[in-house]
């Protein structure tokens, strides 16, 4: 679980509402559920305007992406694949097939096998970079969902605002109720600019990192696949993929 996510998540949240309420404001003041509607239902249509249903119902199961750490720890795929070298060289590449079939890694495990099964190198690199691209490609179209979204609410929430001020001049005639309808017909830019800098955006740039991480993950996945077939001593093989540790999360480093 990623906790830097929550902790922001429930920060920012409060942040305005313990704002609303040092200022001495009522939080009813800034729950309105017209505001509300306004504002999400039209940034949820103009996205679904700009993206297939399957894009944005994709993008929201993506998002969880953000409350985890990576799945896989690049320390230990590291070390696992010096000792499928150590024991390539013992008993040569097809002790690696058992290997194979035990491991949880789907990347990996398909490298493995083409590789058992003499696939050329180049051919092997091109299956597993394509199924790689291809993952990340879908992953990354849900971040620009929620990038889009966070463009779109703030310019609906002020659309909310003047559509609250239209209601309250035509009540003019009633002046002790002028204030209290600018204040309502404001809260839709306050639910626009909120959601979009504090939800739909940090949700875009976070998924965008997780991205990179694992694209990062799997390319170090791929360059070990490649080094086992090419037969590579373990030490070099150890050597050639160290860096792929420089971008992985501190968390996932072992001290």
């Amino acid at each position: 679980m990623d906790k830097t996510t929550l902790i922001g998540l429930f920060l920012g949240f409060f942040a305005i509402v313990g704002g609303q309420m040092l200022e001495g404001g009522s939080l009813g003041a800034i729950f309105q559920p017209t505001a509300a509607i306004i504002v999400f239902g039209g940034t949820f249509g103009a996205t679904l305007l700009s993206y297939p249903l399957e894009d944005i119902l994709r993008a929201f199961k993506t998002a969880f992406m953000i409350f985890r750490e990576p799945r896989e720890e690049p320390q230990k795929i590291l070390k696992q694949i010096v000792e499928f070298a150590n024991l390539a060289r013992r008993d040569g590449l097809i002790a690696l097939d058992k290997k194979a079939g035990e491991l949880d890694n789907p990347l990996m495990s398909e490298g493995l096998r083409h590789m058992i099964d003499g696939v050329d190198p180049p051919v092997v690199r091109a299956m597993l970079e394509n199924d790689n691209e291809l993952q990340e490609q879908q992953a990354t179209v849900a971040a620009r969902v929620f990038e889009s979204a966070g463009g779109y609410a703030p310019t609906i929430g002020i659309l909310g605002a003047v559509l609250g001020l239209i209601h309250t001049m035509e009540q003019l005639d009633d002046p002790s109720k002028i204030g209290e309808g600018i204040a309502i017909a404001f809260v839709a830019t306050v639910y626009g600019v909120g959601s979009a800098n504090l939800l739909f955006l940090p949700i875009a740039n976070k998924l965008k990192r997780r991205i990179k991480q694992e694209g990062n993950i799997k390319s170090m996945i791929i360059e070990g696949v490649l080094a086992l077939q090419e037969g590579l001593h373990p030490r070099i093989i150890e050597a050639k993929l160290h860096p792929y540790l420089e971008e992985a999360p501190k968390g996932s480093k072992e001290e």
